[in-house]
C-alpha cells in the first residue's frame, strides 16, 4: 500500500469512529468532556467502538512512520505519536493518571511534530498552528475553558493534518523519483 494512502487511513479511521462515537453519544458537549470520556470502559457503551478506532489509527501511522524515506526526524516523531495515540486507546480513563500520561505524551509529541516540521521545511504555518494549539490547552488547563479538553484537542489535531499528508506524500518510500 502507498505510504500516502496509508496516511490518510491513519488519520481518517480513527476521526470516523470518534464522530460515530459522538453521534451514538448524545450525552457528549465538546464544551464539557474530553474526547476520551467516549472511551471509558465502565461509562461509555461507545467504548470499543472510540478506543478501537485510536489504536487502529495509532498503529496505521506508526505504519506510515516505517514507511517514509529520508529523515529519520519525521520517522521517530511520527512513530512515537502513533505509538502515543494507540497507547491512548489501552490506557482508557479507567486507568486514571496514566490515562493522562499517555494523553499529554500523545498532544505533546504531535506539537513536536508541527514545531520540527515547520522548521525543517522552513515553513511558518505550522509553527504558528503550533502556537494556536499551545494557547487552547493554556486556556483549558490555567483558566478551564473551555471546561472540557475536547476543543483544544480538535485544534491540535487539525493543525497536525496537513503537514502529516505533506510529509507521507513528499518522503513516502514509493514516491516517483
Amino acid at each position: 500500500m502507498k505510504v500516502f494512502h496509508t496516511a490518510i487511513l491513519g488519520a481518517a479511521v480513527p476521526l470516523l469512529l470518534i464522530a460515530v462515537s459522538i453521534t451514538a453519544s448524545p450525552w457528549f458537549s465538546f464544551t464539557n468532556n474530553a474526547l476520551s470520556d467516549l472511551g471509558h470502559a465502565t461509562r461509555s457503551r461507545v467504548a470499543p467502538i472510540f478506543n478501537l478506532g485510536l489504536a487502529t489509527g495509532g498503529l496505521l501511522i506508526v505504519v506510515t512512520a516505517c514507511m517514509l524515506a529520508g529523515s529519520s526526524a519525521y520517522r521517530l516523531l511520527l512513530g512515537a505519536t502513533g505509538y502515543f495515540l494507540m497507547l491512548v486507546g489501552v490506557f482508557d480513563e479507567v486507568y486514571g493518571r496514566l490515562h493522562f500520561y499517555v494523553s499529554v505524551a500523545f498532544f505533546t509529541a504531535l506539537l513536536l511534530f508541527l514545531l520540527i516540521y515547520g522548521l525543517l521545511e522552513r515553513k511558518f504555518p505550522p509553527i504558528a498552528s503550533a502556537i494556536i494549539a499551545a494557547a487552547a490547552w493554556y486556556l483549558h488547563f490555567a483558566y478551564n475553558a473551555p471546561r472540557g479538553a475536547a476543543i483544544p484537542e480538535l485544534i491540535s489535531v487539525a493543525a497536525v493534518l496537513p503537514p502529516y499528508l505533506q510529509v507521507a506524500r513528499s518522503h513516502g518510500s514509493d514516491r516517483q523519483q
